[in-house]
């Protein structure tokens, strides 16, 4: 069994600004030499999430809106309160989405559906440069 991390670091404009990251993680995958096993991202952080989803306009766009009414970003928080940052909606939705994901791959492919992507979304009411650190477990 080997071990192989990477990182993507990504510029991030906040507010649900959504990053497709599949091409980053199969170029991680591809160095590594790994066929087989699992490979893990995860964002250092709570202000942001990744999950899967089809990356197109539409379906975003939907991603977008059902988090702003589950976690408005007009609405005070008890965080904003606590810390007066104001971003207690981004640190909801970053708990609701999660920030890490586990992708088996095999065969040197990451295992996605046709329509499926990999991506990071940045819930922060403010730019930031953000790093997601990956790591693979497997076999060569």
């Amino acid at each position: 069994m080997a071990v192989f991390s990477g990182s993507i670091t990504l510029s991030a404009k906040g507010f649900c600004d959504v990053h497709d990251i599949t091409t980053k993680l199969r170029n991680i995958l591809s160095a590594s030499g790994l066929r087989e096993g699992i490979c893990c991202v995860i964002l250092p952080g709570s202000t942001g999430g990744i999950t899967t989803i089809e990356y197109e306009p539409g379906v975003l766009a939907d991603l977008q809106e059902v988090l702003e009414r589950i976690a408005p970003a007009d609405k005070v928080y008890h965080h904003d309160a606590a810390w007066g940052d104001g971003n207690g909606f981004a640190h909801l939705r970053s708990a609701l989405v999660g920030t890490s994901m586990a992708i088996p791959f095999s065969k040197g492919e990451l295992v996605l559906g046709t329509w499926q992507q990999v991506v990071f979304i940045d819930f922060d009411n403010r730019p930031r440069n953000r790093k997601l650190h990956v790591q693979l477990v497997g076999e060569a």
